[in-house]
Parts: C-alpha cells; sequence; structure tokens
C-alpha cells in the first residue's frame, strides 16, 4: 500500500482547502471586497445603487452601508465588512478608508508571499511598520482645543471634509455648522441620543436647519388644547386599551344583554380606576408609548390632561432622556415618579405635516436637526452623512488631536516607514517597504477617482515631503500639489489611527490563515 495515498477523515461533503490554495482564496475575496468600495473614496468618489430581492433600493457612498448590504462567502472579506462596521462604530467616518488599506496591504503581502517570504515574517513587519506610522501620525497632529474659535474652526473642518464625498457641495457647508453647533452643545457628552435627526420630504437639503427643541413626531388628539405652557409630564409604557378577560380558554356565558351590559360596566370601571390613578400624579400631560382607546381618553380629556399616544420608543426613551422623567408602567406610588416638564408643548408644521415641539427644556443639550429633501433616497444619503459627521466631530471634542488630510498623512506615515527600512537588513526591510507602497496606495485612490494621474501626484507628494514641506496635500480641484491647511482639510486624529491600526490587524488576521475548513452541509430528510 503506498504510503503518501490521502486518507479522508472529514465527514462527506465537508472541504478543506490547505496552504498556498487557502491564502490564496482567502487574499483574493478580501483584495475583491476592498476594490469593490475603493472607487467611493475621496471628495470625487462614486455612489453605489444597492438593490435587495425584495426590490428597495439606496444610493449611498457610504463605506460601512455598501458593504453591510452585501451576502458575501468568503470568510477574509467577511473580516474586512467586520472591520469597517466597527469602524462606523467606534468613530463614525473611516469605513472606506479601513476597507482600502486592508486591502492594500493584502495585495503587497501577495507579492511577498510570491516572493517566498513567509507569512510570519510579512506579519512581523508589518506589526513593526504599524508602529513607526502610528508614532509619525501622533508626532504630526495638533490641538487647539484651548483656543474656542480655533478648535470650532477644525471641527467645520473637519465635518466638511468627512462630508466632502458624501452630500450635494450646496448644502456642505450649512450642514457642517449643523453637526459642529449641535456637537458642542453636548458640552463634551459623547451620547449622540440627544440630537434628534427627523427627516421631512419637500423643500430642498438647503432648508435643513437646527431646533433647539425636541420634536415629536406626532399630533395632539381631537378636542385637545394645541398648546400647553409649562406642562407636566408623565411618560409611561402601559397598555390602555380595553382590558379583555385575559384567561386562557375562560368561557363565559351570558343569558341576557343586561348581563352583558354588567361585564362591560365592570371592564370600563376596571379601565377608569388606572385612568384615576394616573390622574393622581397631578399632571396635565401624558405621553404614552401604546395605543389609548376611547374610554381612556374621554377620561383624560374630562380631567384635562393632554393625551398624547403611540409615541415610538425612541420618542420616548429620547424624551426620558432630556425631560429627566421616568418611564412608567404601574401607577400605584405617585410620590416616587420622576415627572417631567418644560416650558412649551405645541404642535408646529413642517412642509405638510404636524409634528409636537418642546420648549424651554432641562437639558441644554437636547437638539433636534431637521433634514429637508427632495426625495426619501436623498434624505436618508443626507442623515448617513450627517451622523458620519457627528460622531467623527463628537470623537474630535473628546479627543482634539487633528491632522492633515487629502492624502498628507498616509504619506507622511509612508515616509517615516520608508526612512527606518534603510536602517534595516534581510527581508523585513523588504516587508516594511510593502507596508509603506500599500500606504501610498491612499493618495493614489484618491487622485484616481478625481480623473488625475494618482501615481504621479502621488510620488510627487512624496518627493515635496521628503523635502521638507509637511503640509503639503493632493488639491482635488485642480488636480495639483497644494498646502492642506490653506484648503483646510483636516481630519480627526482618533479617525486615522483607527483606520492604520484596524486595516493592519485584518490584515493580519488574514495572513495567519493557512487553511480554510468548510463543514459538511446537512443533509435535508
Amino acid at each position: 500500500m503506498n504510503s503518501h495515498t490521502s486518507v479522508n477523515y472529514m465527514k462527506q461533503g465537508a472541504v478543506q482547502e490547505k496552504g498556498e490554495e487557502a491564502r490564496l482564496t482567502s487574499l483574493v475575496g478580501a483584495v475583491s471586497v476592498s476594490d469593490m468600495v475603493k472607487t467611493t473614496l475621496g471628495p470625487a468618489g462614486m455612489d453605489k445603487i444597492l438593490q435587495s430581492v425584495q426590490g428597495g433600493m439606496r444610493i449611498t457612498n457610504d463605506g460601512a452601508t455598501i458593504l453591510k448590504s452585501v451576502m458575501i462567502d468568503n470568510p477574509a472579506a467577511r473580516v474586512l465588512i467586520d472591520i469597517s462596521r466597527v469602524q462606523d462604530e467606534a468613530v463614525g467616518d473611516g469605513t472606506t478608508s479601513v476597507c482600502v488599506l486592508a486591502g492594500e496591504l493584502l495585495r503587497s503581502a501577495r507579492e511577498l508571499l510570491d516572493k517566498k517570504v513567509h507569512p510570519m515574517s510579512i506579519v512581523e513587519g508589518y506589526r513593526t511598520a504599524t508602529d513607526i506610522a502610528r508614532k509619525a501620525l501622533e508626532k504630526n497632529a495638533h490641538d487647539n482645543s484651548a483656543d474656542k474659535a480655533q478648535f470650532r474652526e477644525d471641527l467645520l473642518k473637519i465635518a466638511r471634509t468627512t462630508m466632502s464625498s458624501k452630500i450635494l457641495p450646496s448644502a456642505q457647508e450649512l450642514f457642517a455648522n449643523l453637526a459642529v453647533d449641535a456637537v458642542l452643545r453636548l458640552e463634551g457628552d459623547p451620547n449622540l441620543n440627544h440630537i434628534q435627526i427627523i427627516k421631512k420630504a419637500g423643500s430642498t437639503l438647503s432648508d435643513s436647519y437646527l431646533d433647539d427643541g425636541f420634536i415629536l413626531n406626532k399630533k395632539i388628539g381631537a378636542g385637545q388644547p394645541k398648546r400647553i405652557e409649562n406642562p407636566v409630564i408623565l411618560l409611561a409604557n402601559t397598555a390602555l386599551d380595553q382590558d379583555k378577560i385575559k384567561i386562557e380558554g375562560g368561557r363565559v356565558k351570558v343569558h341576557s344583554h343586561a348581563q352583558m351590559e354588567e361585564i362591560e360596566q365592570a371592564e370600563r370601571a376596571r379601565m377608569e380606576a388606572k385612568c384615576q390613578k394616573i390622574v393622581d400624579h397631578k399632571i396635565n400631560v401624558f405621553i404614552n408609548r401604546q395605543l389609548v382607546y376611547d374610554v381612556p381618553q374621554q377620561y383624560f380629556a374630562k380631567n384635562n390632561v393632554v393625551c398624547i399616544e403611540h409615541a415610538d420608543f425612541e420618542g420616548v426613551e429620547r424624551l426620558s432622556l432630556i425631560l429627566k422623567a421616568d418611564i412608567v408602567s404601574t401607577f400605584d406610588h405617585p410620590d416616587d415618579v420622576k415627572l417631567g416638564t418644560c416650558k412649551l408643548i405645541e404642535e408646529i408644521m413642517i412642509g405638510e405635516d404636524t409634528l409636537l415641539k418642546f420648549s424651554g427644556l432641562p437639558s441644554s443639550r437636547a437638539s433636534t436637526i431637521v433634514l429637508r429633501g427632495a426625495s426619501g433616497h436623498i434624505l436618508e444619503e443626507a442623515e448617513r452623512s450627517l451622523h458620519d459627521a457627528l460622531c467623527v466631530v463628537s470623537q474630535t471634542v473628546i479627543n482634539s488631536k487633528v491632522v492633515l488630510g487629502a492624502g498628507n498623512a498616509e504619506t507622511l506615515m509612508a515616509n517615516a516607514v520608508e526612512l527606518e527600512t534603510q536602517k534595516i537588513q534581510g527581508k523585513q526591510a523588504l516587508v516594511m517597504q510593502a507596508f509603506a507602497n500599500a500606504l501610498r496606495q491612499i493618495p493614489v485612490t484618491l487622485a484616481d477617482n478625481g480623473g488625475f494621474d494618482g501615481d504621479d501626484l502621488a510620488a510627487q507628494l512624496r518627493g515635496k515631503m521628503f523635502n521638507g514641506d509637511k503640509d503639503c496635500g493632493l488639491d482635488m480641484r485642480s488636480g495639483s500639489i497644494g498646502n492642506v491647511r490653506e484648503m483646510g482639510v483636516f481630519e480627526s486624529y482618533k479617525c486615522k489611527e483607527h483606520v492604520l491600526m484596524y486595516a493592519a490587524e485584518a490584515a493580519e488576521q488574514i495572513l495567519r490563515v493557512d487553511s480554510i475548513v468548510n463543514c459538511a452541509p446537512r443533509q435535508r430528510q
């Protein structure tokens, strides 16, 4: 018997890819996902139309949204989708950059593997290079948080840069101001729940505005006052429909209409007793998350309590936060309940819709951004880009270091890594050079997406920076090299650092793979 006969020890249908084959599968998958979002990078990035099986459609430029929507079988590609999602949650922006950089690191690694460099040598070299790049980035970050006016200007520049690829240039300035004003009201609190975004179709994006109150997408019921000054508000999440007799399988036989009437009367009395408990809180506004039926509504109207029903879950949670009130489900202890208050509740019109506005809130941090736009698709994309800007600006308020954008930071890091390679001998120098080349691909892609010669501009950028011009970067309007400080293209240091660290970690994880095991599919009976 031949000793080299392969023994199949796995269940029938299970597949194992080993060594070179497995590595190639994972690298190709990851690089192709990176290439998919590459064209959306930068101020001249293109949009993608995402169509679902059910016929839904989205137009977006947001890397995380695109990657969340694609169904992918390749395991390495899923790693990239994951890092892009985490980048979105941690910082809010840089979702495309992190995916493109990880893809470029893997593309460079593939060339090294073809030269027979061992994967662990590549991982080791990449780790060293990441460390050098991070130190260079930190050294060149600046912090203006001591000067309020200057810091606000930095935040505006960051917001503009974040939204440059996503939103119409005409509305960019307005949206940058909206994001910065809303975040500065938070006074350093990272909780963005104080900021509500309401989308109303009609009019144009440039008619969007920031309101210092809280707007609830509800109307006040018929026959109730449309304006309440200094209200006392009770927030609740309780059932106020007709309480049916909820005994499993219970039956009640009645022999006359009178008996039927008695049961209804008993039910009504029970409901009115519950409403009386609510009225006993000495309130004049009752906001419930669930529906409120006719009997309780009439009871509240009789007792001069304005009732707002079916306020969505987010609305009630947010109201609780900004009115500093409890959400209550039982009403036996009125003294223990924290009631909310504000200066005024009134109905307002936005477009053709009637909404409720709470003004003069106890929490000065609360604000509502009202987005207007021609269609639902435009509004959704505007909300996504505004969300990115809010996240990045709020993170910058906490960690106030700022770096230059427009390909400057990446070139700076690549140059620092390249300088270090000159002191190193052996294959590590090759690996670190590959890392620097991958970093340079970001400015190349930025320029390519704008229709310019990316390789030429990136080479010019490299030369200028080596000659001591630390503020140079891509001018995407003229397709040349310009001064980034004068152009005002700033980015959050935290965002750039996360892009670098996450991309390097993802590339390392994928490079360490030498076998892919696919389990046997479950047999259908």
